[in-house]
């Protein structure tokens, strides 16, 4: 489990427990919630809709056996059918805008029941955008339940009528992986759930999440060249778990992020002009296109550029091997500096 992560959730259960520290729990809860949310925006904002029905880990045993898109539908039903049916004993967000016709989801249940291609298939109808709007607004909802909590509601429990208006909303499947869920939140009062459904279970799913993208990445960059447009060579990356590279659809690289359709300028201009990469360009030296654009805060990757045109991207796959082994850094600003001339030099020193 996320070591940040785990340990706000082990101090977020501590003060809630407790009615002197009971609102700065619920502080440290909203803000854990937040950073995770955090990383479900940068995963739909800067990866391709087909990766959110793919399975790279079918066969495993774990929440990263499913998919992208599963796990976020999965996370917030719960919590909205628990918020709501069973908490507020009010509509559930998902009614409240006709969300199922916008997200275009064949069911209404937390999709425990779906098993193999069936989460595959389930996925892929899925309209992601709409999704995470879904998600936005269940997070949104269950944060003003949150923050209008007091310490007294913590012991409530839950009855038969509780379970009864469980079953007759349909939320949860009949299916014996998905029925059991109605007895397990029946059996736990409002602090055990805040325990599981708003917090742990969030950060389980999203763990898988993040796998589950560090794997389609690393599968998008088999084979694929290793070196960026604009020189920076993804395999000695700080991202490079992250991002699928500029060559690859699973492009989460700043410039691209930032830019219209996804496209990073120099990715852009290159293949515009047909090149391999600015390396190939005649007006490299000044030139202020995309990655080039921060001046000194990107002359290192320029520098880059410059020494694969004169020396090709083996040899500088070679210094930087050498350079990570002399030094603990993770940008390579840190050691090229802010100077193009410098930076070039001390990747000429280090060949």
């Amino acid at each position: 489990m996320n070591k940040e992560w785990s340990e706000k959730n082990r101090e977020m259960q501590s003060l809630i427990g407790k009615k002197e520290s009971f609102d700065e729990g619920i502080a440290l809860l909203l803000e854990l919630r937040e950073d995770l949310f955090g990383q479900i925006t940068s995963i739909v904002n800067t990866y391709p809709k087909e990766a959110f029905f793919q399975m790279p880990f079918a066969k495993a045993k774990g929440y990263h056996s499913k998919t992208l898109g599963y796990s976020l539908w999965h996370i917030f039903r719960i919590e909205d059918i628990v918020a709501h049916t069973l908490i507020c004993q009010d509509s559930q967000v998902l009614y409240s805008e006709d969300w199922n016709r916008e997200i275009n989801s064949p069911i209404i249940t937390t999709g425990n029941e779906l098993k193999g291609e069936g989460i595959a298939e389930f996925s892929a109808a899925l309209d992601v955008r709409a999704l995470y709007d879904y998600c936005r607004s269940v997070m949104d909802s269950t944060n003003e339940l949150l923050k209008n909590l007091q310490y007294k509601d913590l012991r409530k429990k839950f009855t038969d009528d509780d379970r009864e208006r469980l079953i007759e909303s349909g939320s949860v499947s009949k299916d014996e992986d998905a029925l059991w869920l109605i007895d397990y939140w029946c059996g736990k009062d409002v602090k055990g759930l805040i325990q599981m459904p708003f917090s742990r279970h969030w950060i389980m799913h999203i763990e898988a999440m993040c796998r589950i993208k560090n794997e389609l990445c690393r599968k998008a960059r088999k084979g694929v060249d290793f070196i960026a447009f604009c020189g920076l060579s993804c395999n000695h990356c700080f991202l490079k778990e992250w991002c699928g590279g500029c060559r690859t659809s699973y492009n989460t690289c700043s410039y691209a992020t930032c830019s219209p359709d996804r496209v990073c300028p120099n990715a852009a201009c290159c293949e515009e002009k047909g090149l391999d990469g600015c390396y190939d360009c005649d007006s490299l030296a000044g030139c202020l296109t995309g990655f080039y654009s921060g001046g000194n805060d990107t002359n290192a990757v320029k520098a880059m550029a410059m020494f694969i045109r004169k020396h090709g991207k083996k040899e500088l796959a070679a210094v930087l091997d050498n350079l990570h082994e002399k030094y603990d850094f993770q940008k390579i600003q840190e050691i090229l500096g802010f100077d193009l001339n410098e930076g070039l030099k001390i990747l000429e020193e280090n060949r």
